[in-house]
């Protein structure tokens, strides 16, 4: 199946009015997690634009340590995917708390680029952007349209950048299963 890029969303739905933000309620992890994947898929082309506006200053200033820091972190997170199809407790680690194991992640290339010495272009060029996504995500309140995107993405109508990383944290299935539960109880 193709990869689609969505469509870059109306600034003004992005950052509306703080009516459409809240706090997630935290006692509730699932309700939170469903929302920052929803917001994760809905938005990821703004959070692309926003993230390239921060990596092209920060890699402007310092573009050796921000390819450096780049190329860290994609091969630690492949690494961590890798291990974690074939170890089960890193696989459910990874679906169970995928917030932690991005902090893995994060953590491991933090300790590799300090090696190198660019961890300040590593805490603004690449934790930075991450940290903005999940706040937002964490924070937006999700509408029709959102969740009709979402459940177009969750059952495989609908390829995405964004989608495919969620589906190698094991973030998409969730999805589909609902929506297979809901379709069975609709024939019976």
């Amino acid at each position: 199946m193709d990869v689609h890029v969505p469509p870059l969303r109306a600034w003004d739905d992005f950052f509306p009015g703080s009516d459409r933000f809240a706090r997630p309620d935290f006692r509730d992890i699932s309700k939170w997690n469903n929302r920052v994947v929803s917001n994760l898929l809905y938005y990821q082309t703004n959070y692309m634009v926003v993230a390239a506006i921060v990596i092209s200053i920060v890699g402007f200033l310092s573009p050796f340590n921000m390819i450096l820091g780049g190329t860290v972190v994609v091969l630690v997170f492949t690494g961590f995917v890798c291990a974690a199809q074939n170890k089960d407790t890193l696989r459910h680690l990874k679906k169970r708390y995928p917030t932690t194991f991005v902090m893995a992640v994060m953590l491991s290339s933090y300790f590799l680029i300090s090696f190198f010495g660019g961890v300040m272009v590593f805490v603004f060029g690449i934790t930075f952007p991450l940290l903005l996504m999940f706040i937002h995500a964490s924070l937006r309140l999700r509408n029709i349209k959102n969740k009709l995107e979402n459940k177009m993405e969750g059952i495989g109508l609908k390829k995405t950048p964004m989608g495919i990383i969620l589906d190698a944290l094991e973030q998409q299935e969730d999805n589909f299963n609902k929506f297979a539960d809901y379709i069975s109880k609709g024939k019976e």
